[in-house]
């Protein structure tokens, strides 16, 4: 079928009338704002990566005193939380990530040579393993809102792949 000349200015205009709007409202949209008071005393913790966000809760590996750690930030209290029994000095996080309550992480380190994926419990203060299968080198993690469900990237044979584990 072809168009004529006509019929493409009409096509042209309509096309244009209907993005028109469209243009408009993102123009007029507010943009994103930094946070700037948090984001300030998140400096001040020092050098941070891998930020996990969920509901009110920021999970980030930070450097201090030449060893990463993992922290976990009320954002309601502006203030980081205490989490016994997560830490060891000769671990090194490489991945974290926090479920909506702030009540579970799930973490991927390095530990005596070889790389683990963990789930902590802050109501238990406890650390538990987690098995890949098939076995596996994890890298990275994420975990659902519900804290219910863990998707880890992990390297088999050379390949990487994603794994959904179901957390009970």
């Amino acid at each position: 079928m072809r168009l004529l000349p006509e019929a493409l200015v009409r096509a042209g205009a309509l096309t244009g009338a209907v993005s028109l709007p469209l243009l408009l409202a993102a123009c007029l949209a507010p943009l994103p704002q930094p946070l700037t008071g948090l984001n300030q005393r998140l400096e001040a913790a020092g050098p941070a990566r891998a930020p996990s966000l969920a509901g009110d809760w920021l999970a980030l590996i930070v450097s201090r005193d030449g060893r990463d750690r993992i922290q976990l930030v009320d954002l309601n209290r502006r203030q980081p939380v205490p989490l016994p029994g997560l830490e060891r000095p000769d671990a090194q996080p490489l991945s974290v990530a926090v479920d909506a309550r702030g009540e579970r992480l799930a973490l991927v380190r390095q530990l005596e040579g070889r790389t683990e994926l963990l789930l902590y419990r802050r109501n238990l203060m406890a650390l538990q393993p987690v098995a890949l299968q098939p076995p596996g080198v994890p890298r990275r993690v994420a975990l659902r809102a519900d804290g219910r469900e863990l998707a880890v990237e992990v390297s088999r044979q050379g390949q990487w792949q994603v794994d959904l584990i179901a957390v009970p």
